[in-house]
């Protein structure tokens, strides 16, 4: 019982419930209702004749009993009739040939006799109370009189209004029983499958935003062969079509990201990071300034030789192998690697991110770049050795033309570091004066003395030997 209490709570809780059950309590009241107001007429009209029957058998029970000789006596016993019946409160005697009013007791009744003849009772509406005349159709005297009794309706309208009451009761416990029933059946048919399903709808978002594995629906444990079914079925279908694109869409997304990442990588593999965001927002050509950089370009040794005995495909191993140790040089000192043009290797420090300390940064590479060379050996089981040139100046830097376009750099101070590294001697480093002025106090130089230098003439020179303090190779 006290479940049938609590799901009977939870069908009323319901809005979509209370709809329902709120339509059929006043379909069913608006029947009984259309129903109610000929059955109290019917009512009504059968407790009027009831009355016009009962005086009827009493007049004929008055002449029998009492025989009249004369109209004068059929009038005094007729004006027993108030005694005999309180709710008679007049009457009027017609003679029936001529419709003349012969007498009348107590209040006239309205209704004539003619009217009397088509409609044997008629109620009416009084100040003093509600009325209802009857011609009473006393077979003793029909032939001769026609009698209107007057009634009084309180009696009949009491009896009306217990019944209307009685009706009124009834429908409200057929209506409550109705109501509490179809409750229960929506409750077990319908509300508690809607909730369910409205849960499992929440359960079906919530897993789809959160890419989360299909949830066990109560759904699915509800076999039903009607258009709830129908519906059910169609969620499960619709959901795990939902799911599966979702999935493929995810999966589309996976590996659109991982080949934005690789295109990110590549272009960073190419440019800059700053150039390439910029480069993204602007396709046209990107060249800065620069006030000072320092440029080191690298040479392998006797590199013709080299290429003349081995293989090609060896030969790009091998260069692989020893620029690939470089770049891991420039990344732990964070500088940027231009290009390689054959066995040459161009890397400059403060561009495109100016840095105070760039000199320094590239003198550093370019010790640590003599010492990995060392690790790589000729097929005569000979070291490598490399020749490297660096420079101090201005440049221009940036990306032109529109396709296949690299960061490259420009300017004078670009040439003088070119012919550091042509006109060097292998094994050594050779600097220009300007980057001798920036790095002499914090390295030790063996000066080369002046050195012819192509399109610029004679210009002082200097070998970069070492550092004088080492903090900088803990960086």
């Amino acid at each position: 019982m006290r479940s049938h209490l609590q799901l009977l709570l939870r069908a009323f809780s319901a809005r979509l419930s209370q709809r329902i059950v709120l339509w059929i309590f006043a379909s069913i009241i608006l029947i009984e209702f259309l129903i109610l107001i000929p059955s109290v007429y019917r009512r009504r009209q059968e407790l009027l004749e009831q009355s016009s029957e009962a005086t009827a058998s009493k007049i004929a029970w008055i002449i029998e009993t009492y025989p009249q000789q004369s109209e004068a006596e059929l009038l005094r016993q007729l004006e027993n009739l108030k005694q005999l019946n309180p709710m008679i409160l007049g009457g009027a005697l017609y003679r029936k040939s001529t419709g003349e009013l012969i007498h009348s007791f107590g209040e006239l009744p309205q209704l004539s006799p003619s009217q009397g003849m088509q409609t044997p009772t008629r109620y009416f509406r009084n100040p003093r109370g509600d009325r209802y005349d009857a011609a009473c159709l006393v077979a003793q005297i029909k032939n001769t009189y026609t009698l209107i009794v007057r009634y009084d309706a309180e009696e009949i309208n009491q009896e009306v209004r217990q019944f209307i009451l009685r009706i009124a009761g009834l429908v409200l416990i057929i209506s409550v029983f109705v109501t509490g029933g179809s409750m229960l059946v929506l409750e077990r048919l319908i509300i508690t499958p809607i909730l369910n399903l409205r849960s499992d709808l929440i359960k079906a978002g919530d897993a789809i935003s959160q890419s989360q594995s299909p949830p066990q629906f109560y759904s699915t444990t509800v076999s039903r062969r009607d258009e709830f079914g129908e519906v059910i079925t169609a969620f499960i279908q619709i959901f795990d079509d939902i799911n599966q694109a979702v999935r493929e869409q995810q999966k589309a997304e996976a590996a659109l990201r991982l080949e934005k990442e690789k295109s990110e990588q590549l272009l960073l593999n190419i440019l800059p990071q700053p150039i390439a965001e910029q480069l993204k927002q602007d396709q046209g050509s990107i060249a800065d300034g620069f006030e000072q950089a320092t440029i080191l370009f690298a040479d392998i040794g006797d590199f013709t030789g080299l290429a003349s005995a081995m293989s090609p495909t060896e030969l790009v191993n091998l260069l692989n192998e020893i620029f690939s140790c470089f770049d891991r040089l420039v990344d732990q000192y964070n500088l940027e690697k231009i290009k390689t043009i054959g066995d040459a290797y161009m890397v400059v420090g403060g561009i495109p991110i100016p840095r105070a300390d760039h000199a320094e940064a590239i003198a550093e590479v370019a010790l640590k770049m003599q010492q990995a060379i060392k690790q790589f050996y000729r097929a005569d089981n000979k070291a490598f050795d490399i020749r490297i040139g660096i420079n101090t100046g201005p440049v221009v830097a940036g990306v032109i033309g529109l396709k296949k376009f690299t960061y490259d750099l420009w300017g004078n101070a670009v040439n003088v570091a070119s012919r550091m590294e042509s006109q060097g001697v292998l094994g050594k480093i050779q600097v220009s004066e300007t980057t001798y002025q920036l790095l002499k106090d914090q390295y030790h130089f063996e000066k080369r003395g002046l050195l012819k230098v192509k399109g610029k003439g004679l210009m002082d020179t200097y070998f970069l030997q070492g550092q004088k303090d080492t903090s900088f190779l803990s960086r």
